[in-house]
């Protein structure tokens, strides 16, 4: 039976020490910590400790690891206002003609009609227009040159006048290495922010699974507000996201069969790939198909899975729709608790921390609709 606390956003709180959060990654990428979920009755917490490296021995021969090929963009632009003060947009997505929904800050600074001047050191100066503003995330719609009209186009733009968009709790927002905030797999631009569990995984590591027959697939979710946002509805039954820009090609969709065919296991690296596919398998209708487009998919505890088995991933924001996802899978009470384990064992936490192993035998049934 379900738990009625599972329906309230403030049952997914905990408190971290500032301490507790990572503001530099570790190198290389496979030494971060790695906690292991037993599937122990007795123990509500039962974990191993061990290093991302060591992930290799959980998996089989066989298994099939999915993860999100999504790039991160030089999204956060410093611009001038007209009367000459400095103001910030954050490029989240394209809506037509070289318009774009932008996260503006100051917004109220911003109004529909007035001119911003995007500028950077040996760069001519570009002027952009507001020319509304988005009710639902409160950000702009923000006009630039139309052939700047989708995220391929636009990527040259923003690595001359761009910054890499780093998560506000890191402190050191100076930190500009580009390289070390991609996943060695990026290849399709587009996202604000990395798909954060996929930063483990170093070319020694994804060798060494490739070695063991581990078979590989790769999916696109270009991660945007309906992953990062904070959430503030209370009751969780009314909860809707932001949508997300998903690509689950028939090379996915066959890989999947096929590792069902030989009894293996499909294991996505990372929350956003359990968007991707769940939502792909949402979108056909029960199945999984191919899909292209935008996906608003919510997954919160008594969601069926009908693709993914098992997951690697980060530790996640309190009152976050990451961390309803990860609940879907093991139960809140279950993953709150290990959570606390976690800190209290010194685990760093967030985009450049530790990680979790949640492997097929721990999730709750029933895990296949």
């Amino acid at each position: 039976m379900s738990n009625p606390r599972d329906a309230l956003l403030s049952s997914y709180n905990y408190e971290l020490e500032p301490e507790r959060i990572a503001q530099v990654p570790l190198e290389p990428r496979h030494s971060a910590r790695l906690l292991i979920v037993e599937n122990n009755k007795e123990c509500f917490t039962a974990a191993r400790h061990v290093k991302i490296w060591d992930w290799q021995n959980e998996l089989q021969a066989g298994d099939l690891i999915v993860v999100n090929d999504t790039r991160v963009l030089k999204a956060r632009l410093k611009v001038r206002r007209s009367s000459g003060g400095i103001a910030e947009l954050l490029l989240l997505e394209p809506v037509s003609e070289g318009q774009w929904l932008c996260l503006a800050k100051p917004a109220k600074r911003m109004k529909p009609g007035d001119f911003l001047w995007l500028e950077a050191h040996n760069q001519e100066p570009i002027r952009l227009k507001v020319i509304s503003k988005d009710d639902e995330s409160g950000g702009r719609f923000v006009q630039f040159p139309p052939c700047y009209c989708d995220r391929e186009t636009i990527e040259e733009l923003l690595e001359n006048y761009g910054e890499v968009p780093l998560p506000p709790y890191i402190e050191r927002q100076d930190f500009h290495n580009g390289d070390r905030y991609q996943t060695r797999f990026a290849t399709s631009p587009g996202a604000v922010a990395a798909p954060t569990a996929g930063l483990h995984l170093s070319d020694e590591l994804l060798k060494a699974l490739q070695q063991k027959g581990v078979r590989q697939a790769r999916i696109t979710l270009h991660v945007g507000l309906g992953t990062f946002r904070p959430l503030n509805t209370e009751d969780l039954t009314h909860l809707q996201l932001h949508s997300e820009w998903v690509e689950v090609n028939a090379e996915v969709v066959e890989a999947v069969a096929d590792c069902r065919s030989r009894g293996g296991r499909v294991v996505a690296v990372g929350t956003t790939t359990v968007r991707a596919l769940e939502g792909a398998f949402s979108e056909g209708g029960g199945e999984l198909k191919p899909f292209r487009g935008q996906v608003n998919l919510v997954i919160k505890p008594g969601y069926r899975f009908g693709v993914v088995d098992g997951l690697l991933t980060n530790f996640h924001l309190p009152r976050s729709s990451l961390l309803l996802l990860v609940s879907a899978l093991i139960g809140r009470e279950r993953l709150l608790a290990l959570y606390s384990e976690a800190i209290k064992l010194k685990y760093r936490f967030f985009s450049y921390g530790d990680a979790m192993w949640i492997p097929p035998d721990v999730v709750l049934p029933p895990d296949r609709v």
